[in-house]
């Protein structure tokens, strides 16, 4: 009886560790705490829509859905014809951050559009990471600031929320990541290469990222570049 009773509480104890297991896997949504499931189809792109929290705004939820629709075909046309075409928008109020990307699902964190109802192209960023669908190896840098580039040339709102690259300044670094390398690819298309960050997007996805692409691509290193882009930022 008690090797029975020891097998069940095993069993028990394996479940729930399994359990727990599922909650941590950034992949698991799970049903608890679902409010609304909606699924939407236009042409070739389907976006599921999960929302976790109790009195999510309708009408931001239909802009979200919108800017979707109307951003995400151009970054495929543009950066990657073969990107997902299923995307799963979970809204999570037991998300802290402001919104990440992983495989085919984006995390919302609806206290960030309390703050900041204006920030829709927060969608553009991370639905251009779903198309990025970058291998490891590459520079963390190069990702965010192609995001940003994209947000940059492609949001449908920014000024509403008040977005813009930031301001060239001594004390930056083309490895600062999101807007500050941003603002530098801008510069590197409108005066040195244009198209360069097409194939910039292109050799991360396929893992074929290193140092040498940028003086083969624009007779410069990256230093170099930066510092003749220090040197007269304008865009």
């Amino acid at each position: 009886m008690k090797k029975v009773l020891f097998c069940i509480l095993a069993t028990v104890a394996a479940f729930a560790a399994n359990a727990q297991e599922r909650r941590n896997d950034w992949n698991y949504i799970g049903t608890e705490g679902i409010v609304s499931k909606d699924s939407i189809t236009r042409g070739e792109y389907t976006l599921i829509f999960i929302n976790k929290k109790e009195g999510f705004s309708d009408t931001l939820k239909q802009r979200m859905i919108e800017t979707f629709f109307t951003v995400y075909p151009v970054q495929a046309k543009t950066y990657n014809p073969n990107t997902r075409k299923k995307v799963i928008f979970l809204v999570d109020p037991a998300y802290d951050g402001v919104a990440a990307t992983a495989g085919s699902i984006i995390r919302y964190n609806p206290a960030w559009f309390d703050k900041h109802p204006g920030d829709i192209d927060v969608v553009t960023h991370e639905a251009m990471h779903i198309v990025q669908s970058y291998r490891r190896g590459g520079p963390g840098w190069v990702t965010e600031g192609i995001a940003d580039y994209v947000r940059y040339t492609m949001g449908v709102d920014n000024a509403g929320a008040g977005w813009k690259l930031t301001p060239f300044s001594a004390s930056q670094n083309y490895d600062n990541a999101y807007r500050i390398t941003a603002r530098f690819f801008a510069w590197i298309e409108k005066n040195v290469t244009p198209g360069f960050v097409v194939k910039l997007n292109e050799a991360m996805r396929e893992g074929k990222y290193n140092d040498g692409i940028w003086k083969e691509w624009t007779g410069k290193d990256v230093k170099e570049l930066w510092s003749a882009y220090a040197a007269n930022p304008v865009i």
